[in-house]
């Protein structure tokens, strides 16, 4: 089987459980953003909090998971160094995590009036043991992947979103609904809490994360197996991507958590949730490039020493880039269908930030992917520097631009910061692992989207015109790419 497939196969079963899972979940905003839900206050304050999740759960779990797959490719997955690998890396941050969720429990009510959410506590409570179980979890999960089980991960992931799926359409749905609609019944007045409000998808997402603990428990390693001296040397090579990952989620989450700080009282919260909300509107290329990276990763690190594995390297970031533009232009083409996945209204006045994002993501993607020449390289002390680069355009540009502009102006921050790490990773990359990316061609399908995008809204067509114009328009620059990469498509021996 060629390399190429490989890697398309695993990603494509790795995106049962990412990309499904994610877009599950994605299918959950409609219900969040209903009239007889979530005004955009509240679901500000459920935004707000997830935003501190993704930060949480880089430092928990220490660039550990890159790391074990680093140190595992050194030895055949059945030996007793990697069992002792898997064993060292799992304690390593079970201790840890169970440190946070002790002092996070006694101290929430303290974390709650920190982050501006005081009638909030018990949703601050929960969201700490949600975090330290997502991070207990993530060496198990890992492992899956490295033993190439995409399957069993599959498998769990969406066992977990299912429970967070039908705990939330009966809660939420059902129950919610039927309460505010003076619909009461016994069940509901017996299970219902209609003061818990937000809580509820604390709640729920606590219970499906502790399933995924449940299940997992079977393979937890033993503690006898645990080197200390090879977590040391784990926690080395670990501590740079840990910092690159903490400065990644900075940029990727720090708009949401600031905008609480920098603007009004009065408006903050809904201004985070209509910005939360439209931001879901980008899942499309942010699901794909999450299901790549879980097949990605450990197909670098295998395929890195084959033969012209670097015009591979290069072939797959054309066929990525081209795949992210085609997901843009799904959505900028047709956003006025889209748009009602958020059912509310009041949240549409956000639709604006949608293409600033969906390219945003796009730069970041293509970051991702070039990231392979210092993991490769044994440099991630290069990740982090880039990262921290990142992260100060996004202070300062928050800063600066959010007072004036308020969340157009966090878009535009997220923009500017992912184009950036890209084109200095690229600069930095050629250097030192050059890898012959066909610069000229990506940039063609950017900008080759974005013209056709910005073209079909100048034309003014109502009803089937307006949609066969835009599904002409999709179709050629599908043909396009395909014409282009088609060759590449092939079984190719590396």
């Amino acid at each position: 089987m060629s390399a190429l497939r490989k890697l398309a196969g695993q990603t494509a079963i790795y995106g049962l459980s990412s990309i499904v899972a994610r877009f599950l979940n994605f299918l959950l905003v409609p219900l969040y953003t209903s009239t007889f839900v979530f005004e955009p206050a509240e679901y500000g304050v459920v935004t707000a909090l997830y935003s501190w999740t993704a930060l949480l759960n880089v430092l928990l779990t220490f660039g550990m998971e890159t790391t074990f797959f680093r140190f595992a490719s050194r030895e055949e997955p059945t030996t007793p160094h990697n069992r002792t690998l898997y064993s060292t890396a799992t304690w390593g941050l079970f201790f840890p995590a169970l440190a946070f969720m002790v002092l996070g429990s006694v101290f929430s009510d303290q974390l709650a009036q920190w982050l501006h959410f005081d009638a909030y506590a018990s949703s601050v409570l929960m969201l700490v043991l949600i975090i330290g179980i997502d991070a207990i979890t993530a060496i198990p999960m890992a492992r899956l992947r490295q033993q190439g089980r995409p399957w069993k991960y599959a498998f769990i992931n969406l066992l977990s979103v299912g429970v967070n799926i039908g705990l939330s359409l009966f809660f939420l749905l059902y129950c919610m609904k039927r309460y505010n609609m003076d619909e009461s019944n016994a069940l509901i007045d017996a299970v219902y809490d209609p003061t818990f409000g937000v809580g509820y998808v604390f709640a729920i997402n606590l219970v499906s994360t502790a399933v995924k603990l449940l299940v997992l428990l079977p393979s937890w390693p033993s503690l006898k197996a645990m080197d200390k001296d090879l977590l040391r040397a784990m926690a080395a090579f670990g501590a740079p991507l840990m910092i690159a990952g903490l400065a990644g989620m900075v940029n990727e989450t720090a708009d949401r958590v600031i905008l609480k700080y920098l603007l009004p009282d009065d408006i903050a919260d809904s201004e985070i949730g209509i910005y939360g909300a439209c931001y879901k509107l980008a899942v499309l290329i942010t699901l794909f490039i999450q299901a790549f990276r879980m097949g990605a990763e450990p197909f670098f690190f295998s395929h890195a020493k084959e033969k012209n594995s670097k015009e591979t390297f290069a072939r797959i970031m054309n066929i990525f880039v081209a795949v992210c533009m085609s997901a843009f232009l799904v959505v900028m083409l047709f956003l006025d269908l889209f748009k009602w996945f958020i059912p509310n209204p009041e949240y549409h006045v956000g639709l604006r930030v949608v293409p600033i994002l969906m390219l945003a993501n796009v730069f970041l993607g293509i970051y991702y992917n070039q990231s392979v020449w210092y993991k490769l390289t044994d440099r991630p002390r290069v990740g982090s520097t880039i990262s921290l680069i990142g992260a100060l355009i996004t202070i300062v540009l928050l800063f600066a631009l959010i007072p004036h502009f308020g969340y157009m102006g966090a878009a535009w921050t997220t923009f500017l910061c992912y184009a950036s790490m890209a084109i200095i990773s690229y600069v930095w990359g050629q250097r030192n692992y050059p890898i012959p990316y066909d610069v000229s061609r990506i940039l063609l399908y950017m900008a080759g989207a974005v013209v056709l995008w910005w073209g079909c809204e100048q034309v003014v067509l109502e009803g089937m015109l307006n949609y066969g114009l835009r599904a002409i328009v999709l179709l050629i620059f599908l043909g396009a790419a395909w014409r282009l990469e088609k060759d590449a498509l092939r079984p190719l021996s590396v």
